[in-house]
């Protein structure tokens, strides 16, 4: 009796690879004795566009990174079951979820408010959250110091750029390149050749097995594979991996 895969996603897995893999991760809550000491956050990917999450202590806000929150503050730390029961909390307190779209973020890249805005909007969740009343009392509470990443990625001198698509695939033969504006979380932000306010986005989760090379092309069209339009809400939601 045979047996058939489908191709890889993002992550260059195929689905029950993946199944598999957040099967035994922390978001599947199936390493329950883990003796870690873990955070609990607060992210901000745009206006209105906030999630609460747990990472380990251990990476600091790499996790973050990874996500692609431009902003965020740490709530409290402590053992993970204590994390993820705050995790919970926070989510039904506030009304917000614990996953977000990736295509959501990038449809709020451009345009951001003010640094101190997204600050602003950060502290005042942060100030409903601690409010909120059934803590754990294992879990210790952290003050609020909003962590701001649109430099790092990039995304302050982006000017009046607009992302005008994403790479749904790449295939043989095909070419990605341009000028990289921005990288947020596993998205590279690449304006093509001539093109200084339109901007493609390629996940660079596509690119396992692919070839990197210089680009020699020397006028050749700089987006040759096939590109999906940036929907506003859906889409694939981030990875749970801790």
């Amino acid at each position: 009796m045979g047996s058939s895969l489908r191709g890889p996603g993002p992550g260059g897995r195929c689905a029950v690879g993946g199944r598999l893999e957040r099967a035994h991760s922390v978001a599947a809550d199936t390493l329950a004795d883990d003796p870690r000491t873990y955070r609990v956050y607060l992210a901000w990917f745009g206006p209105g566009m906030v999630k609460v999450g747990i990472t380990a202590e251990r990476r600091g806000p790499a996790r973050l990174l990874e996500q692609g929150a431009v902003a965020f503050s740490w709530l409290g730390r402590g053992p993970l079951m204590a994390a993820r029961r705050t995790e919970e909390l926070v989510r039904r307190g506030l009304g917000v979820p614990d996953r977000v779209p990736y295509a959501a973020k990038r449809a709020v890249r451009y345009g951001l408010p003010e640094a101190a805005e997204r600050a602003a909007e950060v502290e005042r969740l942060y100030a409903r959250s601690v409010a909120l009343e059934g803590w754990p009392q294992s879990l210790e509470r952290v003050g609020c110091a909003v962590a701001d990443h649109a430099a790092a990625f990039g995304l302050e001198r982006t000017g009046t750029s607009a992302v005008t698509g994403v790479v749904g695939e790449l295939v043989d033969g095909g070419r990605v390149s341009g000028r990289l504006v921005a990288a947020a979380g596993p998205d590279l932000h690449l304006a093509p050749a001539g093109e200084e306010t339109a901007v493609v986005v390629l996940d660079t989760r596509l690119m396992s097995g692919w070839e990197l090379v210089a680009d020699t092309g020397g006028g050749a069209d700089a987006v040759t594979v096939p590109v999906v339009d940036v929907p506003g809400e859906g889409g694939e939601v981030q990875d749970g991996l801790f």
